[in-house]
């Protein structure tokens, strides 16, 4: 007899199942009116058809789950959570990843219930309001089949240090378990991201909290996820890009490694850890661990180069040096990077160099995908950005394919022998490229 095994599992139109073994789950953030100016822009203007392309985006740029949150003063949020959701249903494309709810208030979280399909996840409950209150939510919930986000917020308020956050959490983990009959891995805690970097030391220790509270989390209820929205980390840094987004890349380093296996964030903005330039990720690193940090010295110095960052001008300077390097770092660099830009031209160079075109695959490419893989399963590297690289991947892949097919037409050979089959793959983009065994 097979045992179901205790995971988290998921659905919109396809299955999502949270393993031991599954990377950072990304939940994209751009369908939330409070975090992106156009899809609130959107939204206020009815324009729910065009809002769709927000959360189609963030689909294809690796969103595993889509956070909607429809919270603005100016809005009816059960209607437009309501309209949204029906809209988004329709979309194959975009209903295939499972939904997140989002709102501080449960009567939208209720209508967006009515309207899902599928496992979604709610965000969030919390006991902020006592445990009658937080009960009867979840009750809710579990009736409509959703997983739920629990807040680190009890009667006193939201907690801001490592013992309140994993006290909050166990207290809402035992009413779940204990009276309601939750099973664990249907359970996510967010024990609340809060921003670093602010000038007030008793700030500094918000990102060491976080994770070490997230350790303990996971030690005293192994079945249980972690998420967070991660933006809130940056906060002080708004406005600064290239900033935040090192700041993010290096906190989700840290918290993954502690246990943290989903979060809210931009899907489509992610740096790769390794390709941080040193100097930001070492100043990053110690705002974020508060080390090096006394009397705000960290911090004043990230504030510093942020400075710099934010005075080279509005437009971003691309760093062109990688285009110096040999052929085969150059398809690496663009491999890492998710750059599609020069691929073409680099793919031909290369493919001049070795003898045959499958060589190049074979050799560079996979050369390039082996250091993708490496950072991926290293936690340096998002799904995001690993979409990205299939996406160069295939591009490459493209321009070759007609010198492989030219290449078989004037080998006999390989026509009577019958072609063998090569199979690459990444995330779930597949490619099949023809080629003579020898």
């Amino acid at each position: 007899m097979s045992v179901i095994k205790p995971y988290l599992r998921l659905s919109g139109l396809e299955p999502l199942v949270v393993r031991p073994e599954t990377n950072f789950i990304n939940i994209g953030e751009r369908t939330n009116v409070t975090g992106s100016k156009k899809f609130a822009r959107l939204i206020r203007e009815n324009k729910y058809e065009e809002a769709l392309s927000v959360a189609r985006q963030q689909v294809e740029n690796g969103a595993q789950i889509i956070d909607i949150n429809m919270d603005d003063a100016l809005l009816d949020g059960v209607q437009a959570m309501t309209t949204f959701i029906n809209l988004l249903q329709s979309e194959p494309d975009i209903c295939k990843v499972p939904l997140m709810i989002d709102s501080s208030k449960f009567e939208i979280i209720e209508a967006g219930l009515k309207c899902v399909q599928g496992k979604c996840i709610v965000n969030s409950i919390s006991l902020k309001e006592g445990e009658q209150k937080f009960i009867e939510q979840a009750i809710t919930c579990q009736n409509y089949g959703a997983a739920v986000i629990v807040m680190a917020f009890d009667e006193k308020g939201q907690a801001d240090t490592e013992d309140r956050k994993v006290e909050i959490c166990h207290r809402a983990y035992k009413i779940l378990t204990e009276q309601l009959g939750y099973k664990g891995q249907d359970i996510i805690f967010d024990p609340n991201i809060f921003a670093v970097a602010t000038g007030l030391e008793e700030h500094n220790n918000y990102g060491v909290d976080f994770i070490e509270a997230t350790r303990r989390i996971k030690q005293l209820m192994p079945l249980a996820g972690v998420s967070g929205g991660v933006s809130n980390l940056s906060f002080s840094f708004r406005g600064n890009e290239p900033v935040r987004e090192a700041m993010h890349s290096v906190f989700l380093y840290y918290a993954i490694k502690a246990g943290m296996n989903m979060g809210i964030v931009n899907a489509g903005q992610l740096v790769v850890y390794d390709e941080i330039e040193p100097q930001l990720r070492q100043l990053c690193e110690d705002v974020i661990l508060n080390r090096n940090n006394e009397n705000n010295e960290a911090t004043e110095k990230l504030i510093a180069f942020a400075e710099t960052v934010k005075t080279e001008g509005k437009v971003e300077k691309k760093n062109d040096a990688w285009r110096d390097n040999t052929v085969e770092e150059r398809l690496k660099h663009a491999l890492v990077n998710g750059i599609t830009e020069y691929i073409d031209a680099d793919t031909e160079e290369a493919r001049q160099k070795y003898p045959r075109p499958l060589e190049v695959i074979e050799g560079p490419l996979m050369a390039g995908m082996d250091v993708v893989g490496d950072l991926f399963g290293a936690g340096k590297m998002f799904l995001p950005q690993v979409v990205k690289s299939a996406r160069v991947m295939k591009k490459s892949v493209a321009w070759l394919t007609p010198f492989i097919e030219e290449e078989k037409l004037a080998n006999p050979a390989a026509q009577a022998g019958g072609a063998g089959k090569v199979l690459l793959a990444t995330v779930k983009e597949m490619y099949t490229i023809s080629a003579k065994i020898s």
